[in-house]
């Protein structure tokens, strides 16, 4: 890893409701966040925790929802700060229910593909079309 860069991981968990594609997005919570994009849920690995689990953890953390089965979707840079956010993306489990027990974040909810690509940073808008393509293949 590049050294001063920080690294972070997290998921795009998805799900088929009423013939479209909805993800799974969080907003960050705090009076100073009322006009920050929506993302990813996602954080820094712990000691010994490799990009995968890291993304799991933090999903968990962040929505109360447990991913399954992965598949790497790369990562993005963000433009203005030195830092990647390195992306996993999965079905969302068919009981998935988002909560906001976390104090990091205010809502977590899954939207529509068009709604996400409104909403989320733009720094990580390539994960939704790197989803599109992944979702195209299978």
């Amino acid at each position: 890893m590049i050294e001063g860069m920080i690294h972070s991981a997290g998921t795009l968990l998805h799900r088929y409701r009423n013939g479209r594609v909805e993800v799974l997005l969080i907003h960050p919570s705090g009076p100073y966040h009322r006009r920050t994009p929506w993302g990813i849920p996602k954080g820094v690995p712990n000691d010994g925790e490799d990009l995968e689990q890291a993304a799991r953890r933090e999903t968990f953390e962040e929505t109360g929802v447990a991913p399954g089965e992965l598949t790497p979707l790369d990562y993005i840079q963000y433009h203005r700060v030195p830092k990647r956010v390195h992306c996993f993306a999965g079905p969302a489990p068919d009981d998935a229910a988002p909560n906001t027990d976390c104090w990091e974040v205010d809502r977590a909810e899954f939207l529509p593909l068009e709604e996400a690509r409104r909403l989320i940073h733009p720094d990580q808008l390539p994960f939704l079309d790197r989803l599109e393509m992944l979702l195209a293949q299978s």
